[in-house]
Parts: structure tokens; C-alpha cells; sequence
């Protein structure tokens, strides 16, 4: 029987222990060698260690423990390496800037870092005597007119309570890249004036700019891009948890399309070449809207206040940019009457002159120039318009709403060459009542036509409307054998545009009904079950295209319907509730009820630089 000893078992035992923790141990060893050496070497040194002295000392210590370097050098005690004088040097000349050593101390920035990368190749090699000194251009603390709106501790919580989006440089006053980025946040807070609020917050005011500020693991607040920063606070943030950073290239252009797609979530207006403007843009636009084109010489992104105009009168308008180029510009003078950029044009009805106007605008001229020509000289009646053309059986004129009659003179029919030739007509009649109008203002013996009266008095409206796409609206109105020509799809070849005009007299028996709500469109007066909409009283004209006939026909209509106890389209409820179900949803005109896609009037082209 073999016997194995006790001693032999015990040194059996130890080698498994030290086995089994030898791979621990290892690591163990590993770990405080990194601590100890590799983790503290990997590191730059901080300007204090640079210099011996401790963390956030003083001015006063910085010069101090400099001087004692200086000493050494001067008496040839010391004769240090080119890199290491750099390397205290620039630590010196930061740290006893006063401005540039708070924003060190406070939040890391060493903006001048570039600075001794730079002198670091240019002296290499050169003994430190042949250094040039200063290393650093000494900061200005005088903010001229580099800066404006600036926001405090003390006001920022009443900034933020504003409705508007807020964006926010974080400067300091010690900063050369702020004082270079000065001129481009001008022209930013211009672009952003009307859509948005600016300001500024100087680093100065620790506590604020603190709360913008990134956080470290340390808790140290930091800009990780540096100076100046931006931030936004989108349209109802009122807290830090809520601010957008920018972190994108510090550019007019780069900024402002950011902040205009990312914070203010407006859609981008495509470029368009001179080869794909007409087809890609004028023939996609829907044909009711007028046409906004804006030529830049630049190519430089819309600017948010325009941005915002497209999303504003998207339901009025379709917006285009072009570059221009002098080799396309008698192209543009022959289509448009462009001479040069920056221009806008306004494309209204079929073969009327362009609206142009040259020069540089901002935002409160345009939106006043937008408002002048958002509408056709012939508008479309739409649901979305009807109120403010007043074309609406809810009760409601351009005169007022204390008007009890008023007219509307809506010509309907297919997208046709017919239909334009009778909407120039329209036009001109328009023109020559307003002529009249005028006129007649100046000369109170002159007999007035009681058209160009109405029409004065915006109690006269002249509208059209789209046949095919509105048949609905269409049919109601005209109701005969020879419908079909004017109103629905298209059948044959024939193409009849039809002229009508809608007399809507206010229903006294509701006069005094508090209405809460106004209603979604001009279908919807006939689906109320509440309110009784105006009275209405349809007359279809039946005379030759001859402006002089057909303006005696709305005067004598005018007259009668001012004068005449005439008889009256009106509704009961029970004939509404009918109405309401074989008029449903389903069969309305997408351009009389429908909104239109959010995005129909921008759709980017893959030659579009706005991508």
C-alpha cells in the first residue's frame, strides 16, 4: 500500500492556491501600474503644474513662481529646452490674463492652445533666447459694439417666459474667436429678427453660463467645441433639460439653416435652375397659388424669416430660389423682367405681368409685400379663402360683419384654355369697376355704377373656382342640362365656363346668435344642425363675353338685390340633415375641404443646394 506524506500534500495544496490567484494578482499589479505611471503620463500637465504652484492660484503667485524660472535663466543657472520655456511661457502669459485665466479656472477654455502648437514648430530647434516674446496678443476687454442683447442671471427666467424659440451665444469678453464670430452673429440675429429672440450670455456670469454649460463626471461645467457656443431653447423649453446644442460649423449660413429646420422645424425652399423651374416648379405648383421666385447671388440657404413666410401662405403661395448667373440673366429679363439679383417675383393668374421688385428686403417688408400679393388678381374660392374673400354663407363680408348684403361673382369651370381666357375677362372687368370706383370718388356728379359701388365698399368679390377638382361645389351651383361642361371630369372635348353670381343676405332671425366657432369651410354651413347660414340667391349669366354686358348684368343684379325683396335660397334643418348624408366626406373636392400636404409647396431636388 503506497502512503503519501503530509508535507508533500501541503505543498500540492499551496501551488493551487497560487494558481488559482495568479491571474487576479496580475491584473491587480497591472491596474496600480496604470494608476501610478501610465494614466498620470498620458495626461498634459495643467498650466499650475507647468509652473510648480498649486491649482487656481493667484495673478500674483503665477508672476512669482515665473520669476524664479526667469532668474535661473538669466544668471545661466538654468539653460532650459526650447519646449519647456514655451511650455511656462505660455502658461505665464495665460494665467496673468485675468480674463483668460477665469475662463481656465472656471470652465477649461484654453482657446489659445493653437497659439503654442504654432510657435512649437516655428522656434523648434531655436535656443529659448531667440524666442520672440510676447507668445500671446493680449486679449481686449472692451466690447464695443461686438455685443448686444445680452441676457443675466437676473433677467434670463423672464427671456425664457417669451413665446418665441431663444438662441444663445455663450462669449467671453477675453475671446479673440468670439470677437472674430461678432459680425456673423449680426447678421444671424438679423435673419432670426420676427421668428425668434437672441442673446447673449458673457462668461463673466458664472452661474448662467454654467447652467448652459456641459457637465463633466467631475461635476466641472465645460463647452466641449469651446468659444462661442450656441444653444437654443425651442418653443416652449424653460429648462436646461430642454436646450439644443449646435455643434455645426459657426457660419452664417450653417446657423440659420440649423436653427430654422432643427428648432424651428421650417421646411427648406429648394433651388431651381433655369432648365428645371419651369417644369419641376411653375407646373407642379397648384394653380391657385401664386408663384414666389427669389433670386440670390449668393446660394446661400433661404433665411428663416422666409422660411417662415413659406410655411405662413403655404395654403397662398409656392416659393422657389434661383442663382443667379450672369450668363442666364437675359433669359430672366425676357421671362420675368429680372435685371439683377437679389429680386423677387410674384407670378399671379395666367398672362399677368409678373410682380418684380429688386434690391435687398428684410422681414418686416416682406411679410408686408407678401401680404399685398398673396392672392391671384382672380382668386380662387377655396375653403381655406372663402372667409376672407367674402364668399361664405356663414354670414360674413369683406365690409364688415354687420353687412346684411353682399355679392360674390364666381366663375367656374375646367383648367382649359377657355377658362383663362375668361378669367383675363374677369380681370379686366375687376380693373375697370375699381377705375370706376375711383373715379367716381373724385367726381361726385359722376353717376356711379352700382357694381363699382360694391366693389368699393367690399361688399363685391370676384372669385373662381376649379370644375374638375371642386365639382361639388360646382354642381351645387349650377344646376342644368349643360352642367357637365362646365363642372367634373372631362367628358368630351367641350370646355364651357360658366359665370354666376351669389347674393348672401344675412338671415335677421339670427342676427342676434352668439356664434363660439367659425366654420372649417364653406361646405360646412350646410352640415350645422345649430345656426342657419345666410340666405343665398344664385344668378346665372347667360350673355355674350363682352366686358360692357356683363358689367351691366352685376349692377342690375346689385341693384335689384339692394332694392328687391327677391326670392332666397335658404336651408331648413331637416333639408340640412339630408344634404348631410349624400354630401360626405369622402365625395368633397380635396381643394375645398382637404388640407394640402405640409410639404406640397417644397419638394428637394437632387440639384437643390438647400439639401
Amino acid at each position: 500500500m503506497v502512503r503519501v506524506s503530509s508535507g508533500g500534500a501541503a505543498s500540492s495544496s499551496m501551488a493551487s492556491t497560487l494558481k488559482a490567484y495568479s491571474i487576479p494578482l496580475v491584473l491587480l499589479a497591472a491596474a496600480i501600474f496604470l494608476q501610478l505611471f501610465v494614466i498620470p503620463n498620458s495626461f498634459p500637465l495643467n498650466h499650475y503644474d507647468v509652473l510648480g504652484i498649486k491649482r487656481y492660484s493667484t495673478v500674483e503667485e503665477v508672476a512669482e513662481a515665473y520669476e524664479k524660472f526667469s532668474s535661473k535663466w538669466n544668471s545661466g543657472t538654468e539653460v532650459p529646452e526650447t519646449i519647456d520655456f514655451l511650455k511656462i511661457r505660455y502658461a505665464f502669459e495665460l494665467l496673468t490674463d485675468p480674463l483668460w485665466k477665469r475662463d481656465y479656472d472656471i470652465f477649461d477654455i484654453d482657446e489659445q492652445i493653437d497659439v503654442f502648437e504654432n510657435v512649437k514648430k516655428q522656434f523648434s530647434g531655436v535656443s529659448f533666447s531667440g524666442i520672440n516674446l510676447p507668445l500671446l496678443s493680449a486679449a481686449s476687454s472692451d466690447p464695443g459694439d461686438h455685443v448686444f442683447n445680452v441676457i443675466t442671471s437676473n433677467d434670463f427666467h423672464s427671456v425664457l417666459e417669451k413665446t418665441e424659440p431663444l438662441l444663445i451665444q455663450i462669449y467671453s469678453l477675453g475671446s479673440n474667436s468670439c470677437r472674430q464670430f461678432s459680425n456673423d452673429w449680426k447678421r444671424i440675429a438679423t435673419f432670426l429678427e420676427g421668428v425668434a429672440n437672441t442673446g447673449m450670455v458673457e462668461l463673466g456670469d458664472a452661474r448662467l453660463a454654467a447652467y448652459l454649460a456641459e457637465k463633466k463626471p467631475t461635476g466641472q461645467p465645460f463647452f466641449r467645441n469651446g468659444l462661442p457656443s450656441l444653444v437654443a431653447f425651442p418653443s416652449g423649453c424653460r429648462t436646461s433639460d430642454c436646450l439644443v446644442r449646435y455643434e455645426g460649423e459657426l457660419s452664417v449660413d450653417a446657423v440659420t439653416d440649423w436653427f430654422a429646420t432643427a428648432i424651428l422645424t421650417l421646411p427648406r425652399i429648394p433651388y431651381y435652375s433655369k432648365e428645371s423651374l419651369g417644369q419641376a416648379f411653375l407646373a407642379k405648383s397648384s394653380p391657385w397659388k401664386v408663384k414666389v421666385i427669389v433670386f440670390s447671388r449668393t446660394g446661400q440657404r433661404a433665411t428663416p424669416f422666409l422660411r417662415q413666410a413659406a410655411k405662413n401662405y403655404w395654403a397662398h403661395a409656392s416659393f422657389a430660389f434661383v442663382l443667379w448667373q450672369e450668363e442666364d440673366s437675359s433669359v430672366w429679363w425676357n421671362t420675368f423682367e429680372v435685371e439683377s439679383a437679389p429680386a423677387i417675383v410674384f407670378l399671379k393668374d395666367p398672362g399677368v405681368k409678373p410682380v418684380v421688385h429688386h434690391g435687398f428686403f428684410n422681414n418686416s417688408w416682406f411679410v408686408n409685400i407678401m401680404e399685398q400679393n398673396k392672392q391671384q388678381e382672380l382668386p380662387q374660392l377655396r375653403s381655406i379663402t372663402s372667409m376672407e374673400l367674402g364668399c361664405d354663407a356663414r354670414g360674413y363680408s369683406r365690409a364688415g360683419y354687420d353687412t346684411m348684403t353682399w355679392y360674390c361673382v364666381i366663375l367656374a369651370g375646367r383648367l382649359s384654355l377657355e377658362l383663362n381666357k375668361m378669367r383675363e375677362t374677369m380681370r379686366r372687368v375687376q380693373q375697370i369697376l375699381s377705375s370706376a370706383a375711383e373715379l367716381n370718388g373724385a367726381d361726385k356728379q359722376q353717376p356711379s355704377e352700382p357694381s363699382a359701388i360694391a366693389l368699393k365698399d367690399k361688399r363685391l368679390t370676384f372669385t373662381w373656382l376649379d370644375g374638375e377638382a371642386q365639382k361639388q361645389y360646382c354642381f351645387f351651383y349650377i344646376h342644368s342640362e349643360d352642367s357637365y361642361d362646365t363642372c367634373g371630369p372631362r367628358r368630351d372635348v367641350a370646355d364651357v365656363p360658366q359665370l354666376f353670381i351669389v347674393r348672401y343676405k344675412r338671415n335677421a332671425t339670427v342676427d342676434d346668435l352668439k356664434v363660439e366657432r367659425r366654420p372649417k369651410g364653406i361646405w360646412n354651413p350646410f352640415q350645422e344642425e345649430d345656426v342657419d347660414p345666410a340666405s343665398q340667391l344664385v344668378a346665372r349669366y347667360n350673355g355674350s363675353g363682352e366686358i360692357p354686358e356683363i358689367i351691366k348684368w352685376i349692377s342690375q343684379i346689385i341693384k335689384d338685390g339692394d332694392s328687391r325683396d327677391l326670392p332666397l335660397f335658404d336651408e331648413d334643418r331637416k333639408t340640412r340633415r339630408n344634404r348631410k348624408t349624400t354630401v360626405s366626406s369622402q365625395d368633397r373636392p380635396t381643394s375645398i375641404t382637404d388640407m394640402e400636404p405640409k410639404d406640397a409647396y417644397q419638394a428637394p431636388l437632387s440639384d437643390s443646394d438647400s439639401d
